[in-house]
C-alpha cells in the first residue's frame, strides 16, 4: 500500500508503530513500513482485511478525525463479525441514510454514517457488534436498555447520543441520573450543596460530557439547565418531556424506584437505562429493579434491550479477561 500524505501515514501507524502492532497481533499479519509505503504479509483473507481497515482509518484521518488503539481494535472486531453491519449496509443501500455505499462496511470495519455519533469534540464510531446494535436501538426506540459488564461503552455511548441530539435540536435538554448507592463503602455525610453532595456518584457522567463538549460549554449548559445531573430520588413527581434521559447504574435501583423512573416519560422523550446486573450494591433484600424491569418489559413494543458481554469491553484487554474469570467462577459455584 502507498499513502500520499506522510503526515497522515504517521498518524495511521501510531507512535512507534503501535497501531500497526495491534493489527499484526489481532489479524496475524506482518506489516512492514517504509515511510508512506506499507507491505502486508499473511494469508490472502487477512491481508485483504488489514488493507481495508487501513484504508478506512486513513479516510477518517483525511476527514480531520483522530484515531487511537481503540479504533483499531474496534475495526478488527467489526471485520470479524460482518453480520453486525450487514443490516446497516442494507438500510443504507435502500437510501435510508441518504448516501451511496462506496465500500461495504463488513469489508473494512467502517460503520455507515448513521451509526457514527457527532459531537463538538469528536466523532464516535461503534467498536463492537453489540455497540452497533445499541446505537441502532437508541436511534429507533424511545426506551433502550443497555445491559452488561463494565467497560462496554453503555453509559459513554448513551451520553454521546444525548449530546448529539441536543446539538441537533432533537431534544431541549439532557437529564443524567443514577441512584446514590455506595459500592460497598460507607462515605458518610458529604459537605456542600446538592450538586457537591452527589458529584462523587455522578463523576462518570461528567467525564463523558467533557469528552463530548468543551469544558466551558458543559458548565454553561449545566448552569442554564440544558444539562441536568440529579440523583434518582429527585425524579419523583416529574414529567420529563423533550429530553434525553439517562439512568446509569440501574442495577442499584429498587423495583419501586425503577417503576417510578419508567413512568416519568413525557412527549418527545428518549430514555436510555444502563446497568450491570452482576454488580448490585443494594443493601437488604429488596432485589434489583433492573432485574425486574428486564423480565417484565422484554418484548414490549417500543422498548429495546441490548445485552453486552466481555467481548464488547473497550477498556484494557485485561478487563475482558478479569470479567471472564469472575463469570467462570460464578458458574462453577452456581
Amino acid at each position: 500500500m502507498e499513502f500520499p500524505d506522510n503526515r497522515l501515514a504517521a498518524a495511521l501507524y501510531g507512535a512507534h508503530d503501535r497501531h500497526l502492532a495491534v493489527l499484526e497481533d489481532m489479524l496475524g499479519v506482518r506489516l512492514i513500513n517504509r515511510g508512506n509505503r506499507l507491505l502486508i504479509q499473511g494469508s490472502p483473507a487477512m491481508r485483504e482485511a488489514a488493507a481495508n481497515i487501513l484504508e478506512a482509518l486513513h479516510e477518517r484521518l483525511a476527514r480531520g478525525e483522530s484515531i487511537d488503539i481503540g479504533d483499531i481494535e474496534g475495526a478488527v472486531r467489526l471485520v470479524q463479525h460482518p453480520r453486525a453491519l450487514a443490516g446497516a449496509d442494507s438500510d443504507n443501500a435502500k437510501g435510508k441514510t441518504g448516501g451511496a455505499i462506496t465500500q461495504p462496511a463488513q469489508a473494512s470495519g467502517e460503520p455507515p454514517a448513521r451509526l457514527r455519533i457527532f459531537t463538538r469534540r469528536r466523532v464516535i464510531s461503534p467498536r463492537s457488534p453489540n455497540q452497533v446494535a445499541y446505537i441502532e436501538a437508541m436511534r429507533a426506540h424511545p426506551l433502550t436498555f443497555g445491559v452488561g459488564p463494565a467497560g462496554t461503552g453503555k453509559t459513554y455511548l448513551a451520553v454521546m447520543m444525548a449530546v448529539e441530539a441536543l446539538l441537533a435540536g432533537e431534544v431541549d435538554r439532557i437529564i443524567l441520573s443514577r441512584p446514590a448507592v455506595e459500592a460497598g463503602e460507607r462515605l458518610g455525610f458529604l459537605p456542600g450543596d446538592l450538586r457537591e453532595k452527589v458529584d462523587p456518584y455522578l463523576r462518570p457522567l461528567y467525564d463523558a460530557l467533557y469528552d463530548a463538549l468543551p469544558a466551558d460549554q458543559v458548565e454553561r449548559r449545566l448552569m442554564s439547565g440544558e444539562i441536568e445531573i440529579a440523583p434518582l430520588a429527585y425524579m419523583r413527581g416529574r414529567t420529563l418531556a423533550h429530553a434525553w434521559v439517562i439512568l446509569d447504574e440501574a442495577q442499584n435501583t429498587t423495583p419501586m424506584q425503577m417503576k417510578m423512573f419508567l413512568t416519568r416519560f413525557g412527549e418527545g422523550a428518549h430514555v436510555t437505562i444502563c446497568g450491570d446486573p452482576s454488580q448490585v450494591d443494594l443493601p437488604g433484600r429488596d432485589g434489583s429493579g433492573l432485574h425486574q424491569a428486564l423480565r417484565l418489559l422484554n418484548g414490549v413494543e417500543g422498548i429495546a434491550i441490548v445485552q453486552f458481554d466481555q467481548q464488547d469491553v473497550v477498556r484494557h484487554p485485561l478487563v475482558a479477561r478479569i470479567i471472564a474469570a469472575y463469570e467462570n467462577d460464578g458458574r462453577s459455584h452456581a
